[in-house]
């Protein structure tokens, strides 16, 4: 018969009343079984966390730096040409900052999990804690927001950093997804180009073709509303230079050449009569200062609008050439009323030649404006003998016997002043509302006749030329940009999780030193291994629900027990010692107790972690 102090399954619990386990029953690891190692999970160990971590910290200083680097250098160079085809670069600018950012946020949230799977055994390492904040919590089962509040009510604080920290990362997609802009932008670089032409006298100006070119284009600008022509801008007429090969987006081409500035010097004269000499002769009379002036005789039948141009040659020194003596622009309108109104313009050309800076607009060839470097010292045929720096008039040319030239001289001398009138006549109040505004014609002729000489002078001033010659090409390319806000967040969002989970997950790792699991807790086979001896059990069915447990359950305490790591419940009255002999972590306690047991197995004496080898099979 067996002594009634010695402990059997059938004794009650020398913790409660109401049930019987058999804990004590249970073989002390490492002496006749085999002591299995503590399961730690991989994302929990202290170099992989702590390596993330670290990662997290650098990652947020990177951003700051490279957000820099992109406010310093107008952002980063991209590849022209999509590397992908069907792939745009803003596509791939967002997609794979947030494909980078997956793991890492992934990480965080995963070991959140693990540690809220964790915590209900921490809890009971501790020891003597309710079922509430023990075996009935269930963080994995809770949403965030229910682990938040549950967190503060238990006074869990690592649980409660932990879930903010896996809310927070959330956040790191839309702002990686965000860091990064493809914008089109102005960006300038070196390049070289040649120069087609340098400055020299044409050799076939005598044939007046550039001069009847240019004012045949001058005609249809005023017609068609034409801007300048390439290398040509107001009074400015530039050596013509080619543009870099290939598709240049919204380029323009910055270059140091020569250049020609025209001056027409047109001014409005100082009195004008109008004389009806008879019904067929008409003559007109202007003075622009006592040593100059004009006249002009038409005949009124030849329509009600007339025009012309003429030497000035009481302008100046009987002995110059009319090809570059002033001319004077004339110009008759007969009112509906019968009024005769007449008006003239005196032009005086000039010429300068300079070494500028000019651009060049690659989408449309035009010129933009010419800055003075300094003056062209260099003598030629245009500078020198025999032109001698004098412009010419473009529109009064020496007698020839040639016909052609006959006819394109008199094209000219007619459509140049044409085309100023046509230009009067196109105003909203017709050529009666140039007639009325004093400097009307005048700004008309100027502006028309310096279009006209500076696209002459294209050809008359320069000769074809070959010179590689430096420059600036400025172009709209793609480039990288760091948005500035989303870096930031970013940033600040990288050091804030990865120094909050490092202090985290090294307050955690010291928790769980009280703690040994020898597999993972999830399984039904792990709870099942952990509270099959431990007697409460009995006082639950299965088809209780959470309140009727929490009911049935009440009045109990629950802890691991440091020898066997076994679920062990105990009344919470303080009316029992329930302290073990042997500690399954190490220390020892007193596991004395009046209810049923005098004393323990002998293999209840065995520490859990004494180094003792296991016996064989």
């Amino acid at each position: 018969m067996s002594d009634p102090a010695t402990p059997t399954s059938d004794t009650i619990s020398p913790r409660s009343q109401r049930f019987r386990d058999s804990v004590h029953n249970i073989p002390t690891p490492g002496t006749e079984v085999y002591r299995p190692t503590r399961y730690e999970p991989t994302f929990l160990k202290i170099y992989i966390v702590g390596g993330i971590a670290l990662l997290m910290i650098c990652l947020g200083i990177t951003v700051e730096i490279v957000l820099r680097l992109s406010n310093k250098n107008s952002g980063f160079s991209l590849s022209q040409k999509n590397l992908i085809s069907f792939v745009s670069a803003e596509f791939l600018a967002s997609f794979v900052p947030t494909l980078l950012v997956v793991p890492l946020a992934y990480f965080w949230v995963v070991v959140d999990w693990i540690l809220r799977w964790y915590q209900p055994y921490i809890t009971l390492s501790e020891g003597n804690a309710p079922a509430a904040r023990s075996i009935l919590l269930d963080y994995i089962a809770l949403n965030h927001m229910s682990t938040l509040y549950y967190s503060l009510k238990h006074r869990h604080w690592l649980i409660n950093v932990s879930t903010l920290t896996a809310l927070s990362v959330a956040l790191m997609q839309p702002l990686a997804g965000s860091l990064f802009q493809v914008r089109q932008v102005p960006y300038t670089k070196a390049a070289t180009v040649t120069s087609m032409r340098s400055i020299g006298l044409s050799p076939t100006i005598n044939q007046l073709t550039s001069f009847l070119a240019s004012a045949g284009y001058a005609d249809a600008a005023v017609y068609n509303n034409l801007q300048d022509p390439p290398f040509v801008h107001g009074g400015w007429s530039a050596a013509p230079f080619t543009a870099p090969a290939g598709t240049i987006l919204n380029g323009t081409l910055a270059v140091n050449t020569t250049a020609i500035q025209t001056h027409v010097n047109c001014i409005k004269p100082t009195s004008f009569i109008t004389t009806n000499l008879t019904s067929s002769d008409f003559v007109l009379s202007a003075i622009f200062s006592p040593s100059c002036n004009g006249t002009v005789s038409l005949n009124p039948s030849d329509g009600t609008d007339q025009f012309s141009v003429t030497a000035a040659s009481t302008c100046t020194s009987s002995y110059q050439d009319q090809n570059f003596q002033p001319v004077i622009f004339w110009y008759y309108h007969l009112s509906d009323n019968g009024d005769a109104l007449g008006t003239a313009v005196f032009c005086q050309p000039s010429i300068a030649v300079f070494v500028v800076t000019t651009t060049m607009d690659l989408n449309d060839g035009s010129m933009g404006e010419c800055i003075i470097v300094e003056p062209f010292d260099y003598t030629n045929n245009v500078t020198g003998n025999p032109l001698n720096g004098e412009a010419f008039n473009g529109v009064i040319f020496d007698a020839s016997n040639n016909s052609y030239i006959i006819a394109r001289a008199l094209a000219i001398n007619s459509g140049l002043p044409g085309a100023i009138y046509r230009f009067a006549e196109q105003q909203q109040n017709g050529p009666e509302s140039v007639f009325d505004d004093p400097y009307g014609f005048v700004n008309a002729t100027k502006n028309i006749y310096t279009q006209y000489l500076s696209i002459a002078a294209q050809t008359i001033y320069f000769l074809p030329d070959n010179t590689t010659i430096s420059a600036q090409l400025t172009s709209d390319i793609r480039r990288l940009f760091v948005e500035a806000l989303p870096a930031h967040l970013l940033s600040l969002l990288f050091i804030c999780v990865g120094i909050t989970s490092l202090i985290v997950h090294i307050l955690h790792r010291r928790s769980r030193k009280n703690l040994w699991l020898t597999s993972p807790p999830g399984s039904i086979a792990a709870i099942v291994s952990l509270t099959s001896r431990s007697g409460f059990g009995d006082l639950l069915l299965p088809y209780d629900d959470v309140p009727r447990m929490k009911s049935n359950l009440a009045g109990l305490t629950f802890r691991l027990d440091k020898r066997t790591g076994a679920i062990v419940a105990e009344e919470d009255s303080g009316m029992v010692n329930t302290s073990d002999n042997t500690a399954l972590l190490g220390g020892k306690g007193e596991y004395g107790a009046g209810v049923g047991v005098n004393n323990l197995s002998p293999l209840s004496r065995t520490s859990f972690k004494d180094n003792i080898e296991p016996e064989g099979p």
